[in-house]
């Protein structure tokens, strides 16, 4: 399902410590800088549903099971949709999203059936392109620690090897359903991803 909207509707992806939420807020300064009105906006949301997401990821004795989880991620994710993301889309606003969909296409098909889980997105529209910052999941690992923050559920070195090559799936599925979707070395300098980031998403300004 493709976005209806004339805004370019950007979806930065990623495991933990790729540097996704940095990038967001390049390309929001950026595209400002340009006199675009940018919404920048992450997944799990701020909502009611998407604090909850966050207490439960935190929670190692939550009673909340995998399945559940994914149908409270495809329930923040409608309730962003619908007031946020088409909302500013609508005014003509640009919308960059840290994190969407691929996320729980990911993670959740960890513990879940593939299949399941695109089911449960499957109604969600397509951004108009998501940036995929591959890293490796031993660096993941270690920018994870450095931050000395709580270890959330799946932030364990095993953990994330298996998300590594669940996003690996997740492109090649995304790609197959026709999604734009450009891939880049989370291991290069932050200004040379942002610099390639700008690079695919200044043509749509001019749409």
């Amino acid at each position: 399902m493709s976005m209806q909207h004339n805004s370019p509707y950007i979806v930065i992806e990623g495991l933990d410590g790729a540097g996704g939420t940095t990038q967001c807020r390049l390309l929001q300064s950026w595209l400002e800088q340009r006199g675009c009105t940018v919404v920048l906006t992450n997944e799990p949301t701020n909502l009611p549903v998407g604090k909850f997401i966050r207490q439960v990821l935190q929670d190692p004795d939550s009673l909340i099971g995998d399945a559940v989880l994914s149908y409270l991620f495809g329930a923040d994710r409608q309730n962003h949709l619908d007031t946020r993301v088409f909302p500013a889309l609508d005014r003509g606003e640009i919308v960059i999203s840290d994190r969407y969909y691929h996320s729980s296409l990911a993670y959740q098909s960890l513990s879940l059936d593939f299949d399941f889980v695109a089911k449960i997105n499957g109604q969600f529209p397509a951004p108009s392109i998501t940036f995929f910052l591959m890293l490796e999941p031993e660096i993941s690992f270690e920018r994870v620690q450095l931050r000395g923050l709580p270890v959330e559920r799946f932030e364990t070195l095993d953990r994330l090897r298996s998300i590594a090559q669940s996003y690996e799936r997740v492109i090649q599925y995304c790609t197959e359903q026709g999604e734009n979707i450009v891939c880049i070395d989370a291991t290069q300098t932050i200004d040379e991803i942002h610099d390639t980031i700008c690079q695919h998403v200044e043509p749509m300004l001019t749409q």
